[in-house]
């Protein structure tokens, strides 16, 4: 089992986990290419949203055990923000690379075999997205959720992969190739949830605006960030089938 930090609370010991890979909310470190668009502290507070958003989404899953990966600079300002309810775990080395290959090689040890880990700024997919994602690995030693820009949302597996992750070009548009050739490599099955978006740039938070807008309830925090800072990303708005 690896060393890794985590707080004290204990939980039930499901067979399926989802680990969300998340970071402190801090100036510079989370969603800074949103910054070009909107003022910093409207980025701080988003992101916030979004990870709160989305450990109600993880949370509302039957029988998943929830918790939190991120760096282990962050571990403690991340318990304080999201309470005791959900564990959050220090990954082993710097960067998503290190982080996905914490989450699997820490789960896997305790014995868990359906494990998927899940970004933090898609509160809006549907539940029905993820139980899908367990049920795909049920029959596949992999499943990933493929973003629309070249990388992906979500991954899981059921054993840790030491060199699934190997490399780099985790945040360019060649990620999901990189993902599929290493696993080709090791000679591991995939399967695929549908085609989904993250929030990284401005067309993205304009359509999730106009998302919630008909249905809040799917982002309930996120949906009231944007009446927060309605003036900031007013000019965001495209017309009618722009993204």
């Amino acid at each position: 089992m690896e060393s890794s930090t985590q707080s004290t609370v204990r939980f039930p010991h499901p067979t399926r986990t989802l680990a969300i890979m998340a970071k402190a909310p801090r100036l510079g470190m989370v969603k800074t290419r949103l910054t070009e668009s909107i003022p910093s502290a409207a980025v701080i507070a988003l992101y916030r949203c979004l990870l709160e958003d989305t450990v109600t989404l993880a949370k509302s899953l039957r029988s998943v055990e929830v918790a939190v990966m991120c760096p282990e600079s962050d571990q403690d300002e991340l318990a304080h923000l999201l309470g005791s309810t959900v564990q959050v775990v220090a990954q082993q080395g710097q960067g998503l690379a290190a982080g996905l290959t914490s989450v699997f090689r820490h789960f896997s040890a305790l014995g868990r075999r359906h494990i998927v880990a899940f970004n933090s700024d898609s509160p809006h997919l549907p539940p029905s997205v993820l139980e899908n994602a367990f049920e795909i690995l049920t029959t596949h030693d992999l499943v990933v959720g493929p973003t629309h820009d070249g990388g992906y949302y979500l991954v899981g597996a059921k054993d840790a992969h030491p060199s699934l992750f190997a490399g780099d070009g985790m945040g360019t548009g060649s990620a999901l190739d990189r993902l599929l050739t290493r696993a080709k490599i090791l000679e591991l099955s995939a399967g695929f949830t549908e085609p989904f978006y993250d929030i990284d740039v401005a067309s993205d938070l304009t359509r999730l605006a106009r998302e919630l807008r008909l249905a809040p309830a799917r982002a309930p925090r996120t949906a009231a960030w944007f009446g927060e800072w309605k003036e900031a990303v007013a000019y965001l708005r495209q017309p009618p089938g722009e993204l």
